[in-house]
């Protein structure tokens, strides 16, 4: 495996209606300790989550996931959480909600490039 890195990912669902359990794919969380990487791509798909539930505030829900991206990145815009390192960040933005953002558990896996790697988790989980 020389030249790979061990990867985690996570992918990030919106939950229009939180007790109803479902859930569109919105976005990818990636995550290499080794390499000190993370990267978020996300994307709202508003026709399809007005299919889902018109009461959404989709102002809200992608002010919310600039926040997640700002944290990701760690700019200091993202508050205190933002300003921990990488695997802390990664573990806070993967943790269990019960929120209209929810992520997956983390998946692993092995790329040599991270940044091609990114995009096509993101083309084949959430476009």
């Amino acid at each position: 495996m020389r030249g790979k890195h061990l990867f985690e990912y996570a992918v990030i669902r919106v939950l229009p209606k939180v007790e109803r359990e479902e859930f569109i794919n919105a976005g990818i969380i990636l995550f290499s300790k080794r390499a000190k990487y993370i990267r978020m791509l996300y994307k709202l798909d508003t026709e399809r989550l007005n299919s889902f539930s018109t009461e959404l505030d989709l102002d809200l829900l992608e002010e919310t996931l600039k926040s997640f991206e700002k944290i990701c990145i760690g700019s200091k815009e993202g508050g205190v959480v933002a300003q921990l390192d990488i695997p802390e960040r990664f573990r806070w933005l993967t943790a269990v909600r019960s929120s209209c953002i929810q992520t997956s558990r983390p998946h692993p896996g092995y790329a040599k490039n991270l940044d091609q790697e990114v995009e096509k988790l993101f083309e084949e989980l959430v476009l």
